[in-house]
Parts: C-alpha cells; structure tokens; sequence
C-alpha cells in the first residue's frame, strides 16, 4: 500500500469538513464560488456531496453523517419541489439509507414517489434512456449522457432494494445497460461522454474522464443494489462483460502519477482529480464485490491504490481538493476539454471522500 491509514483517515476529515461546512471566506471570492460551493441548493453538485457525506457516515461509524446529511436535508427539501429533472435526482439518493439509520417513513415514501415519477414520467430518448435534463434553462433533446447513471439510475436501483418493487429495479438494470449500449467505444471501452438519438452521433465525441468516472462507480453500486431483486441473469452478464471491458480500459489509461487525464486517450492533458477518485473508487468497489476477473481484480486494485496516494497528495490544509474540473456539459469539440478551468467544488469534495472512504472500509 502505497499511503498511510492514518494519513488518509486525518485527510477524509478535512475533505470532510470542507465538503459539508466551508464558510464563504474559504472561496476567495471567485466567481466560481457560488455555484461550485454553494450547498444550499437542491441539484447534483451538492447531491453528489451528500451521497458522499452519507457514504464516508456508513465507514467512520459515527452518528454526525446522518445528523448533518438529514440537516442538509432539512434545509433544503424546499428546492426539490420547484423542480423535477434527471440532474437534480441526486440528492434523493441519501433517503433509503436516512430511513434505515432514522426509521423515518417520509424517506421511503418520497423515494418511492419520486422513483415512480422517474420510471413514468421522465422524459426519455427515442431509445428509451432518460433524457438528459436539468436545472439550468437548457434543453438537451435526445442526448443521452454518461452523468444520469450516477444521477438518477442509482437512486432509482437503491430505492428498489428498499421498497422490493422489482420494476424499480428492473429499469435501474435497463436504464444502465441503455446508457452503455448507447456510450461505449467498441474499440477502446472506454465511453464517451453523450450520444445525440437524433443525429446519430457522439458530438464532440469526447472520452471524458468524469463521465467515465460517474459510470465506474456507479455501476457495481447499481448492481448490488438492483442486481438481485431484478433477477435478469441475461441483463447483468451483459452488464458485467461491459463494465469488464470498461475497467481493462481504465487500467491502461492511468498515469504514472496515479491520476486520469481530463479526456482519457488524450495523456498530455491535464490530469483532472475528481474523476480520477471516481474510477479508482468504482475500480475498488468492482474488485472486491467479485465483478472482475482475478487477474483484472489485482490490476485495478493497484490502480486505486495508486489514485488514494495521489488523491491525497491534491488535498489543500483546510481539506479543499485540488485540480478539479468546473461543471462540464457535452462541449463542442475534445480539445475544449483541456481548456476547462479547474477549481474546488463540492461533487469534487463528495468523489475524493468516497475514494477515501472505500478505501478506508474494512
């Protein structure tokens, strides 16, 4: 092992920290503050923190997560009435492990609405996906993107294990095989960060790393949570042989640093820290639930040791991550990429802490 227990755990404090409490003064007053670290909004950005905080809760074994998760909760249940799109899914993700802990029945029955809005309502591509939608004033007509599988599909597969409703589980399943039929380079394995149903294309045809990230860890999560209920023997072979290929391809495309660069198959660009924590994350996971071959097993848990060393070293003194890109669209060409300004924010706080976490976990 390439770092030390203590260090990492001292370190999973501060990011903690920073992730769920950061004053105003912590930002330095950059334009990308408000946005980046604002936690008081009901979006993916800070849901991705929560479902990291409630994450980092369940390893540390204290009771602050659920108490600071349900404060967030509390504070900010409002915003998820005004409205209802994939992206802004996220946060709802937390609620089947808040009503574990609390034994609340509003956390299960909100789950359940909402997942029976998403499977009924939301809207979807010409291949049956759900479409890509958000908070911002923006439409993505049939784009399917790499990011609604951690998004939306993950709440959806956790509150099917939950609630036991086996169609929940079915379409958490068949949501995350459409998303990886539609995004995965036969030739690399890698995906690509959207895909256009109506033009028929990969747009910028980008192999972005965070949107490979979202995937890596998102799918062996999926898979344990929906997997079992779902009972498609046909749709998780499937699943398996995909993410097997998407692992090997990760593999092979990190650094000798232990991090990702910000478009994988492009090396001389920046390395990019957030989605270098999520694939090393979703790498971890993948190998110690079985869902790898043996030899891919080895490889990928040296690849994440590899990243917990690197990660650590990218974490400031007040537990601010280091290196992480800004929000990120599907943009016009690759070498846009390259050019999107780095910063701390808090899906970066939450992907670093559930690295940590994973790897702290015994």
């Amino acid at each position: 092992m390439g770092w030390e227990r203590k260090e990492a755990k001292e370190t999973a404090n501060r990011v903690y920290r920073y992730l769920m409490f950061s004053g105003a003064e912590s930002w330095g007053g950059h334009e990308w503050a408000d946005w980046a670290m604002n936690r008081d909004r009901w979006d993916w950005n800070p849901g991705v923190g929560v479902i990291a905080a409630a994450d980092y809760g369940a390893v540390d074994g204290g009771n602050d997560g659920v108490r600071d998760v349900e404060a967030w909760v509390e504070r900010n249940l409002e915003g998820s009435e005004t409205v209802k799109v994939v992206n802004s899914l996220a946060p709802f993700a937390v609620f089947p492990w808040l009503y574990r802990l609390t034994g609340k029945e509003f956390y299960k029955e909100k789950a359940e609405e909402i997942a029976i809005w998403l499977v009924e309502q939301a809207p979807r591509t010409r291949e049956g996906a759900f479409e890509h939608t958000v908070t911002e004033n923006a439409a993505f007509r049939e784009q399917v993107w790499a990011d609604t599988v951690f998004m939306a599909v993950l709440f959806l597969a956790r509150t099917a294990r939950l609630t036991s409703i086996k169609r929940l589980a079915d379409e958490a399943l068949r949501q995350t095989l459409l998303h990886l039929r539609a995004l995965q380079d036969e030739e690399t394995g890698l995906l690509f960060h959207g895909w256009n149903g109506a033009s028929g294309d990969w747009m910028s045809a980008a192999r972005w790393n965070r949107a490979n990230a979202w995937n890596a860890l998102a799918v062996p999560m999926i898979a344990g949570e929906a997997g079992e209920l779902s009972g498609d023997a046909e749709g998780l072979r499937e699943l398996r042989e995909r993410y097997g290929r998407l692992a090997g391809a990760l593999v092979r495309c990190q650094n000798a640093s232990g991090l990702w660069p910000t478009v994988l198959d492009r090396p001389a660009f920046y390395e990019e820290t957030s989605g270098s924590a999520g694939i090393a994350c979703g790498l971890l996971m993948a190998a110690r639930a079985g869902w790898l071959p043996p030899e891919l097993a080895e490889a990928s848990t040296a690849c994440a040791d590899r990243a917990v060393g690197a990660v650590l070293g990218q974490v400031r003194a007040d537990g601010a991550v280091l290196g992480v890109s800004g929000g990120t669209p599907v943009l016009e060409s690759v070498e846009a990429y390259g050019a999107v300004p780095v910063f701390p924010t808090l899906y970066g706080q939450g992907l670093a802490l559930m690295l940590l976490a994973e790897a702290l976990r015994e």
